[in-house]
């Protein structure tokens, strides 16, 4: 099984939380000035140099860890597709988004024209994400996944998509998360405590797309912030493949979410600091009353889900 790319999915969402909330304060400090046309050479300077470097660091960090004592050999592709109920891959397009949504409000804060911040986020995004599965491709243990090459790809042009057409997002891209009783079994990979699970327990994470009603009905009264979210996630992976789970007892599906969804970045407020936390909460969606669908249950009902 190929453990390295679950410690590679953690390293990015980590690096993606901990962007996401330093740069906020960054973006919303000098607000009046974000959003203008005209190119700022020093702040484009100080987004790429800083960027560049400290992701370099981080590609040196990984090498060293991971990949510096593994056999190498020349590049070739390995097929995860079955793994984890693609859940994984899933992953790998949220993260693609926010890096995507994160590098564009720095391109903007730059002074770069809305259209050109957008491209360069997403292109951004591939910059950083594809390297990793360079480095998976030349391991003899691992190989490059071209299923998490499309899911990259995916969460990038689902943000750059909406940009083109309707000049910003109206579709997020969102995660939560809850314990699931699969932990404890094999805690070296679900993860030993809350704070490994968040990250490792695929039976825990749900992904959710949270769409907003008040764009979609045109209905200038309907609240900005209340949201309709779609989900998915799975449960009963204790293995990473279905044969795996079946030859030792467990039975693991799909399932999908209907709920509502609080968007906080849509709630208008003149605080600076509230801005700073709505920007960066919109990345996760917040415990609602949910409609679940499976296999096992059929219809299942959560007065509260995250």
């Amino acid at each position: 099984m190929k453990m390295p790319r679950k410690k590679i999915q953690i390293l990015t969402t980590t690096l993606l939380f901990v962007f996401l909330f330093v740069f906020s304060n960054t973006l919303y400090a000098q607000q009046d000035s974000t959003h203008k046309d005209t190119l700022n050479k020093k702040r484009l300077f100080w987004v790429v140099g800083s960027s560049t470097v400290l992701y370099s660091g981080t590609l040196v960090g990984l090498n060293e860890l991971w990949y510096k004592n593994s056999p190498r050999t020349s590049f070739h592709f390995f097929n995860d597709n079955a793994q984890w109920r693609q859940i994984d891959k899933i992953g790998h397009a949220y993260s693609a988004y926010h890096v995507s949504r994160l590098s564009t409000e720095l391109f903007r804060w730059s002074g770069l024209k809305p259209k050109n911040a957008v491209l360069w986020g997403a292109i951004t995004s591939q910059l950083m994400m594809t390297p990793i599965e360079i480095f998976d491709g030349f391991s003899a243990e691992y190989g490059a996944s071209w299923g998490d090459l499309v899911a990259n790809f995916s969460g990038s042009l689902l943000w750059w998509g909406q940009h083109q057409i309707w000049d910003e997002p109206h579709i997020h891209f969102k995660y939560s998360f809850q314990q699931s009783p699969y932990a404890q079994f094999r805690p070296n990979v679900l993860g030993k405590n809350l704070r490994e699970q968040f990250l490792k327990d695929y039976n825990g994470q749900t992904y959710w797309l949270s769409i907003d009603l008040h764009h979609f009905l045109r209905k200038e009264k309907f609240p900005r912030w209340l949201n309709l979210a779609v989900g998915t996630g799975a449960n009963g992976m204790v293995y990473a493949r279905e044969p795996e789970n079946n030859l030792n007892g467990y039975q693991s599906y799909r399932q999908y979410y209907l709920s509502l969804d609080i968007h906080l970045p849509n709630i208008r407020t003149k605080s600076k600091f509230l801005k700073k936390v709505f920007w960066t909460l919109g990345t996760i969606r917040l415990p609602a009353p949910t409609l679940e669908f499976n296999k096992i249950d059929k219809v299942k009902w959560h007065w509260l889900y995250f």
